[in-house]
């Protein structure tokens, strides 16, 4: 799991350090939950726990799911092609980083 943060390229403040982070981090959750029709509650999901391979069972068409639900909802470009997907999709945490970052107002 180190390798994983030691190549992450996100801003160094992640949603998890404030109270409207970890709110934020739950309404991604949320969102996982829906469009995957997930058998567990949003709240249930651990934002350190790896989204691809991890507890929830996650594969790459899920995680394709997951990126054309985020880029509909928040109006940010997730390309299959990114460089970045491995640490963009590494847990909740760090994709909903990312999507605060990147969202449009």
């Amino acid at each position: 799991m180190s390798n994983q943060s030691e190549s992450l390229h996100l801003q160094p403040a992640t949603p998890s350090s404030s109270a409207a982070g970890r709110e934020f981090e739950l309404e991604i959750a949320e969102h996982l939950v829906q469009a995957l029709n997930l058998e567990v509650e949003a709240t249930e999901i651990d934002p350190e726990e790896p989204l691809y391979d991890g507890s929830l069972g996650l594969d790459s068409i899920d995680i394709l799911e997951i990126a054309l639900t985020i880029s509909k909802k928040y109006g940010l470009q997730l390309r299959a092609d990114d460089e970045n997907n491995h640490a963009i999709f590494a847990t909740l945490r760090t994709l909903a980083a990312h999507v605060q970052a990147n969202r449009q107002a």
